[in-house]
Parts: C-alpha cells; sequence; structure tokens
C-alpha cells in the first residue's frame, strides 16, 4: 500500500512522517514517533489505555488513523510533565495510590487531564461518569477517583 505523507505537532514538537493509510495513531505514535506512553489494550476503543489528546478531545487513538491526523495537535502522557515535574494530575495518581500495575494508567491520566480542563470543578458523579470510559483490572477504582478529586483541587486553586 502507498504511504501518505503525515505531520502534525505531538507534544509541541512537530512531526512529519510517512504512514501506511491503515496505521492507527496509537501505532504511529509508539513505532514512528518513539512515545510508548500509549498503550494498546483492546485495539477496540473499549479499554481507554491508547487515550490521547486530539486538539483539545480525548480521543481512543486505537480507532485513528495517523493520516486523519494530519495538521493537528496532540498530547500524549509524556507531553503532560513540564521540565521532569509531573503534572498535577499524574501527581494526583502518585499521591492517591490510583495505579498499581500502571498499564492503564497513561489512558486514564490523559482522559482525566482533558476533563478537568473542560470541567474543573466535578462532583463525585461527574468523575464517576468521566471514568467510565476507561477500564483498571487493578486499582478498584477509589483510589483513581481520589486522584482526580486531588487534583481537581490542585488544579482549581493554581
Amino acid at each position: 500500500m502507498n504511504e501518505q505523507a503525515v505531520s502534525f505537532t505531538v507534544n509541541g514538537e512537530a512531526h512529519r512522517h510517512f504512514a501506511e493509510p491503515r496505521k492507527t495513531l496509537a501505532d504511529f505514535l509508539r513505532e514512528d514517533c518513539a512515545l510508548t506512553g500509549t498503550h494498546l489494550g483492546c485495539e477496540h476503543g473499549v479499554c481507554g489505555a491508547c487515550t490521547v489528546i486530539v486538539d483539545g478531545v480525548a480521543v481512543r487513538s486505537c480507532l485513528m488513523f495517523a493520516v486523519q491526523a494530519e495538521g493537528t495537535e496532540i498530547t500524549t502522557v509524556e507531553g503532560l510533565a513540564t521540565d521532569g515535574t509531573l503534572s498535577p494530575v499524574q501527581e494526583a495518581f502518585r499521591e492517591e495510590h490510583g495505579l498499581q500495575c500502571g498499564f492503564c494508567t497513561p489512558g486514564f491520566v490523559v482522559s482525566v487531564h482533558a476533563f478537568l480542563e473542560q470541567n474543573p470543578s466535578p462532583t463525585r458523579q461527574e468523575i464517576v461518569e468521566a471514568l467510565s470510559g476507561n477500564l483498571c483490572r487493578c486499582t478498584g477504582y477509589q483510589g483513581i477517583i481520589r486522584a482526580v478529586e486531588r487534583a481537581a483541587k490542585t488544579m482549581s486553586s493554581a
């Protein structure tokens, strides 16, 4: 199959590569951009492990082709920390023990970051609903919910 040129910005850095039209954004980020924080779980858009932010919207990168991202701004979990300092969401996950094995964590962190950008003062019910698109097999979700609550407080007081 003929490869197509694709250009977009990932974590503030311009990327221009060639990709087969059927290559997913998740595979492109991992293989062509060497950003392996985006995890692949179900590859059907169900688990949320591959969540990235595209032009301000959280998307499942396993359901999007790289060529569809042409001209967009993408943020992966690697782009949330600044100069080695964890983002408020990442720090809250660490403080509240919102992870165990860590496989689902990048997708949760990116999803939560996008959610709090849209809803900086969520209720507990809104948090639960926002997290419903991400699956974790380890933590039981209570630490994750506490992490979102902590991150919301931290971000609103900054």
